[in-house]
C-alpha cells in the first residue's frame, strides 16, 4: 500500500517526484490488473478464495507502516482528527446514496457504490496528502482511526443503505473485516514494535507488494463481472467519478467551514474523497455478487488519478498565492 508520505519535507524535489510517480504508477498496475480479469477471465476467476488473504496482506503492510506516535495525534489535536474521520463515514455514506438516486443505478451497482461510500480512508491517502502539502500525521492518523473503526461502521452503514437493494448478512461481514483488516493492522503494528530493525529494512518495499495485491483482487473482480463490464462500465465510471469528485470537494469544505488551517483542509478532503476501494471491492464480491464489486474495482484505479490532480492543484494554488506576495 501507499502509507506514509516522503520523510523529506514535502517541496523537496525528488521525494515529490517518487511520490507522483507511485501515485500515478499504481493505477496503471492496478488497471493491468483489471485487463488481466476481463481478457482472461478463467484464468483468474479460479482465485477468487485469494481475495481475503490479498487483503489481509494489504491491512498487515498498513500496520507495519503505524507507530504509536500517529494515534497519539488524536489526543493532542483530537478536533481535526475526528472531524475528519467523522466526515468520512457520514459524507461519503450519504454521497454514494445520492449518486445511487441520480443515476437510477440498478440493484447490484447501486449495492456496490454505497459499500465504497461506507468502507475506511484509502491506503493511498497519505502519499496524496503529502503531494497536495496537506497535513501528512493528521492524514496517517485520520486513516488509521477510520480503519480501526470499520468493522462496526462499515457493515452497519451497509447493512442500513444498501439493505434495500440487495440482502446482507452484516454480522458476518462484520467478522470478516475484524479477520482481514482489524487483526492484520493489529499485528503489523505488534511486528514493527518487536522487529524495528527489520520492518525498517523492508518498509521500501511494502507498497509495491500491497500494490500487487489489490492488482490481483481487481482482477478477480473484474473476471467474475466480465461478461457485463462492456454494458455496465460506464456507468460505474460516472458513479465513480462523481462520487469521488463530490467527496474531495466536500471534504475540502467540511475544514474551510470549521476554520482549519489549509493544510488541514486539503488532508480532510483527501482522506474524505479517497476510499479503501480494495476491501469494498472484495467484501462486495463476497457478501453481494460480482457486479456488486465493480464500483470498488473502478475506484481503485479512479481515486489515485484524482488525488494525483487535486494535488497538482494545491501546487498550482500555492504557486499562485508565492508569486503575489512582495519580494524582499
Amino acid at each position: 500500500m501507499v502509507s506514509a508520505g516522503p520523510s523529506t519535507a514535502p517541496g523537496t524535489a525528488a521525494p515529490d517526484r517518487g511520490a507522483y510517480a507511485a501515485v500515478l504508477l499504481f493505477p496503471a498496475l492496478v488497471l493491468a490488473g483489471g485487463l488481466l480479469g476481463f481478457l482472461a477471465p478463467g484464468t483468474t476467476s479460479g482465485l477468487a478464495g485469494w481475495v481475503n488473504p490479498l487483503l489481509g496482506l494489504v491491512m498487515f503492510g498498513m500496520g507495519l507502516t503505524l507507530r504509536p506516535v500517529d494515534f497519539a495525534l488524536v489526543a493532542r489535536r483530537p478536533m481535526p482528527v475526528l472531524l475528519g474521520v467523522a466526515a468520512q463515514y457520514v459524507l461519503m455514506p450519504l454521497i454514494a446514496v445520492l449518486v445511487v438516486w441520480v443515476l437510477r443505478l440498478p440493484p447490484e451497482l447501486a449495492a456496490g457504490v454505497i459499500l465504497v461510500g461506507c468502507a475506511p480512508g484509502g491506503t493511498a491517502s497519505n502519499v496524496v496528502s503529502y503531494l497536495a502539502r496537506g497535513d501528512v500525521a493528521l492524514s496517517v492518523a485520520m486513516t488509521s482511526i477510520s480503519t480501526l473503526l470499520a468493522p462496526v461502521l462499515t457493515p452497519l452503514l451497509t447493512l442500513w443503505l444498501a439493505g434495500q437493494y440487495l440482502p446482507l448478512d452484516g454480522a458476518a461481514m462484520a467478522w470478516s473485516i475484524v479477520k482481514i483488516v482489524l487483526l492484520p493492522v493489529v499485528v503489523g503494528l505488534a511486528v514493527r514494535l518487536l522487529l524495528p530493525g527489520v520492518v525498517r529494512r523492508t518498509l521500501p518495499a511494502l507498497p509495491w507488494v500491497s500494490v500487487a495485491a489489490i492488482s490481483l483482487i481487481v482482477a478477480i473482480v473484474v473476471s467474475r463481472s466480465a461478461d457485463r463490464i462492456v454494458e455496465a462500465g460506464l456507468l460505474v465510471l460516472a458513479a465513480v467519478a462523481l462520487h469521488n469528485g463530490l467527496g474531495l470537494a466536500l471534504g475540502y469544505l467540511v475544514g474551510a467551514v470549521t476554520h482549519q488551517p489549509v493544510a488541514v483542509r486539503r488532508t480532510t478532503a483527501v482522506e474524505v474523497g479517497m476510499q479503501n476501494s480494495g476491501l469494498a471491492a472484495g467484501l462486495a464480491a463476497q457478501y453481494m455478487n460480482p457486479l456488486a464489486a465493480l464500483p470498488g474495482a473502478v475506484f481503485s484505479v479512479w481515486h489515485n488519478l484524482s488525488g494525483a490532480v487535486f494535488a497538482l492543484l494545491c501546487r498550482r494554488a500555492d504557486a499562485r498565492r508565492a508569486s503575489r506576495l512582495p519580494s524582499r
